[in-house]
């Protein structure tokens, strides 16, 4: 990403707990919620924690049920009939969105959500509540480009919404071999955006809603000189694609980018560049931090712009039928990776805003006044119930603090499988110091797993963390854990589990785990 790294803030306080944690209604009735027919309003959220804000603002006037289940992943939930009808029955709708849900669950909520009842984007409508927002910060530090696919802008001259589709098509590419785009996900299984062994055609066409980028592998399997044509369309909800934007890209791949550019023209050979449809402007762009060193990022126009694919880009074709579509195994190709394993799609903000109590502060009160313009006979009921949740808040917000407070300021350091804790190291005055990114393309090499036990050894950092609900993704950092002989410990990002059903404990349990495992004398 182009944007700056959050300035971390610091920390301090004491525990002011106990059972008033518990919520403002005692956390009587389960968090899979039971029907409640006397409830004045219905509604439905897309995550557990959301739903649990709204059952403390809420009350026995609610009935709140999540779309995600428990231990799910909003990222990459995809919703189910029996999910859009439960949509198209609520009285009101919560998400939280900013990219955090997958791009169809959103769309079932926006186009079964019934006309005249509030649809409520909590991350982004909470800004005018006082929640803060930090950029999502990628730095990933690789030796070749970084190169993703993105969408610029809001569309809304063209209609455009939330729920709007942007189609990118390769369309055409002259070179000396092949050229794949493709993503390899969380358990390694590829999936294939561009192919041009066959020739293009509707198939080599990926989706992105608005506001959002992607990470790919970019595979060519000869040296020279490629041009790639890429076209977009705008599809709006019920509607039919309309073009927004076409250009071509140069790539130099195993040549001297510099006998390709022209003397007005930049060579792309570092950091963060996305190739770009703007769906304001109509135009298409290299959209890349290369000048600025990660602190903006700028518009080059694709005929000014020659990326770099340097022979240090080579690697072997993994073995496995499904890195067939590459070549045969052990054949050299020239690859820019993906950096980030697994499906990767968001915008430019982090989404994780709960992570700072504070901002769960902000989504109460704009629940409450969600909650009330939908049921003024319930103002009074919803009124004292946020002020009492508030209060809770923020004696959870100084427990937190305190208890981070009390982890040495240079062990503050966290690991983690999954960059969900930016909100967290903001607020409480810690680092984000590294998340597992293995080489997309194979199984983690050397280099990959040098560099996680580097940073784990330099720092000195005594544990690190992964989330429940993505053990699966785990298995290099529990691997290096076990290797530097570091404890794994658990914090929760995104969903509950059988052990952590409401938002306060989650948190409770985050400060706790974090002293535990991090607190104490270095050895």
């Amino acid at each position: 990403m182009s944007l700056p790294r959050p300035v971390i803030r610091a920390l301090a306080a004491v525990a002011v707990l106990g059972a008033t944690l518990t919520g403002c209604r005692g956390h009587a009735r389960p968090a899979a919620e039971a029907d409640n027919p006397d409830a004045a309003l219905r509604v439905v959220t897309t995550t557990e924690i959301l739903a649990d804000l709204v059952r403390e603002v809420g009350g026995d006037r609610v009935q709140a049920d999540s779309i995600v289940p428990p231990g799910g992943d909003p990222h990459s939930y995809e919703p189910t009939p029996r999910d859009a009808d439960a949509v198209s029955k609520a009285d009101v709708t919560f998400t939280n969105h900013l990219l955090l849900e997958e791009h169809a669950l959103i769309k079932a909520v926006d186009s079964n959500a019934r006309k005249g009842t509030p649809n409520v984007s909590l991350a982004e409508a909470s800004e005018t509540y006082g929640a803060h927002v930090i950029p999502l910060v990628e730095n990933i530090g690789l030796d070749v480009l970084w190169l993703g696919l993105r969408v610029r802008g809001e569309g809304a001259e063209r209609g455009a919404t939330r729920s709007s589709d942007i189609l990118l098509s390769a369309t055409d590419v002259r070179g000396p071999g092949d050229l794949v785009a493709y993503l390899t996900e969380s358990l390694g299984q590829p999936k294939t955006y561009f192919d041009s062994s066959d020739g293009f055609d509707a198939k080599d066409t990926t989706t992105l809603p608005p506001a959002a980028h992607t990470h790919l592998n970019w595979a060519f399997t000869k040296p020279g000189v490629y041009r790639l044509t890429l076209e977009a369309k705008l599809r709006n909800l019920g509607g039919k694609p309309r073009p927004v934007g076409k250009g071509t890209f140069t790539f130099a791949v195993g040549v001297d980018p510099h006998t390709v550019a022209g003397p007005k023209d930049t060579i792309l050979d570092d950091g963060h560049t996305d190739l770009t449809v703007n769906i304001d402007s109509g135009r298409m762009s290299a959209f890349t931090d290369l000048r600025t060193k990660g602190r903006t990022q700028e518009e080059i126009p694709p005929g000014d712009v020659v990326i770099d694919v340097p022979n240090r880009a080579l690697e072997k074709v993994p073995a496995g039928k499904q890195f067939a579509f590459l070549g045969r195994p052990g054949a050299e190709i020239y690859q820019l990776p993906q950096a980030v394993l697994g499906k990767h799609v968001h915008g430019e903000i982090d989404p994780h805003l709960w992570q700072d109590v504070q901002n769960a502060k902000s989504y109460a009160q704009l629940i409450r006044d969600t909650l009330k313009k939908r049921d003024p006979a319930g103002a009074k009921t919803y009124d004292a119930n946020c002020r009492a949740y508030e209060s809770q808040l923020d004696a959870l917000d100084r427990y937190v603090r305190t208890q981070i407070g009390k982890i040495p300021a240079d062990r503050r350091q966290l690991i983690t499988t999954h960059d969900a804790f930016g909100y967290l190291a903001d607020a409480y005055d810690m680092t984000v110091a590294g998340f597992v990114v293995p080489n997309p393309a194979q199984e983690p090499s050397a280099s990959d797993v040098q560099k996680l036990s580097r940073t784990i050894k330099n720092l000195r950092v005594p544990a690190v963390f992964m989330e429940p609900n993505l053990i699966q993704r785990a298995t290099v950092l529990t691997q290096v854990a076990k290797d530097q002989h570091v404890k794994v410990c658990t914090l929760y990002g995104d969903a509950f589990d059988d052990h952590v059903r409401h938002y306060t404990d989650m948190m409770r349990h985050n400060a706790d785990e974090l002293r535990s495992c991090l607190g104490g004398s270095k050895k």
